[in-house]
C-alpha cells in the first residue's frame, strides 16, 4: 500500500492555504456539517494521517495540515513555541472558514490542540490526544528527539531518516519505505535544514518549561477529550497518559498494547473505529449541552 492507495475511494485535494501570510500545505477531503483537523508531531507532516483520512472523510470535512515550520508549510525565522503553533492553527481555521472543529493531534500536534482547547474552548468541538507531548520535560527523551532528528537532517544518509521513522513505531514495518522517502525529501529541503533549530526549540529545557501543559491548564479544557496511548511509546510511559487523562475533566483513555508513538497509523483500523464512535458521541454531547 502507498499513501495514494490509502486515499483510494475519496476525492481529495492538496492545497496551499494562506494562513495570515504563512503558506500552509493542506490535504482536504470529505464533506459534512462538522470538520476534523489532523495535526502531526515534531518534524512530521500531513502524511502521518494517510491511513485515517478515508474513514473520516465519509462523514466529516477533513483537513490534514503541515504545521508551522514543518513539511512544506512556511518557515518564518523564530523559535516555534506553542502559542506560535496555536496562532497559526487559528489563522488556518479562519482562512478556510471553520469556526468550530474537532481536533486530532499526534505528539506535538496533541500538545498544540490541547493548548488551543484550553485557551479557545469556543473553537473546539472535541479533542483527541494521540501520544500527545507537553505534560513533562524528560531530558533523555528531549535529547533523543533532538539528536535523532538533527542527525537525519544534517546527513544525506537515508538510513538516519529510516532510523528516525522506526523510532516512532513498535513494528518497524509500519515505517514504510514511502514514508521514509517522503520524510527524507522534506528533511533535505534547504528551508527545512536552515530552520531545524527553530523547529527543535521545544527540546530546550528552558523553552519547554514555559510551554508545558500543566494541570491547571488541562483542567480548563471543556471539550470532550479522548487520550490514546501505546504501551510501547518510546517517548513516554503509560502513567504519563493516565495523568493527562485524569487532569482533563471527563477525559477518556484508550491504551493499545503493541503500539508505539503513532497509534493512528500503527493501529489504524481499530483507531478509526474508536475515533468515529468518539466523534459521534462528542457531537451528541455538545448538542445536549446546548
Amino acid at each position: 500500500m502507498t499513501i495514494w492507495t490509502e486515499l483510494t475511494g475519496v476525492d481529495f485535494a492538496l492545497k496551499t492555504v494562506d494562513a495570515a501570510g504563512i503558506p500552509t500545505r493542506s490535504l482536504q477531503a470529505g464533506s459534512g456539517d462538522e470538520a476534523v483537523i489532523f495535526l502531526h508531531g515534531t518534524s512530521g507532516h500531513l502524511e502521518a494521517f494517510a491511513r485515517n483520512i478515508v474513514a473520516h472523510a465519509a462523514r466529516y470535512e477533513c483537513h490534514a495540515i503541515d504545521m508551522l515550520g514543518h513539511g512544506y508549510t512556511g518557515k518564518p525565522d523564530y523559535p516555534y513555541e506553542i502559542p506560535r503553533y496555536v496562532q497559526h492553527l487559528l489563522d488556518y481555521l479562519d482562512a478556510v472558514g471553520l469556526e468550530k472543529v474537532h481536533l486530532v493531534g499526534e505528539s506535538l500536534g496533541g500538545w498544540v490542540a490541547a493548548y488551543l482547547a484550553s485557551d479557545h474552548p469556543e473553537r473546539v468541538l472535541s479533542l483527541q490526544l494521540l501520544a500527545a507531548g507537553g505534560t513533562v520535560a524528560n531530558p533523555q527523551v528531549m535529547e533523543r528527539i533532538r539528536t535523532s532528528t538533527t542527525k537525519a537532517v544534517e546527513s544525506d544518509d537515508i538510513e538516519l531518516t529510516r532510523a528516525r521513522m522506526r523510532l516512532l513505531m513498535h513494528d518497524a514495518a509500519d515505517a514504510t519505505e514511502e514514508l521514509v522517502q517522503v520524510r527524507h525529501r522534506i528533511y533535505h529541503e534547504p528551508a527545512f535544514v536552515a530552520n531545524i533549530g527553530n523547529l527543535l526549540s521545544l527540546q530546550n529545557m528552558e523553552i519547554r518549561q514555559r510551554n508545558l501543559l500543566r494541570p491547571d491548564r488541562l483542567a480548563r479544557i471543556t471539550a470532550p477529550t479522548l487520550v490514546v496511548w501505546g504501551h510501547e511509546n518510546p517517548f513516554g510511559d503509560v502513567p504519563e497518559a493516565e495523568k493527562m487523562a485524569a487532569d482533563i475533566p471527563g477525559a477518556r483513555l484508550q491504551l493499545y498494547p503493541a503500539c508505539g508513538h503513532w497509534p493512528q497509523h500503527e493501529n489504524a483500523e481499530e483507531y478509526n473505529v474508536l475515533s468515529l464512535e468518539f466523534l459521534a458521541e462528542a457531537a451528541e454531547r455538545v448538542k445536549t449541552a446546548v
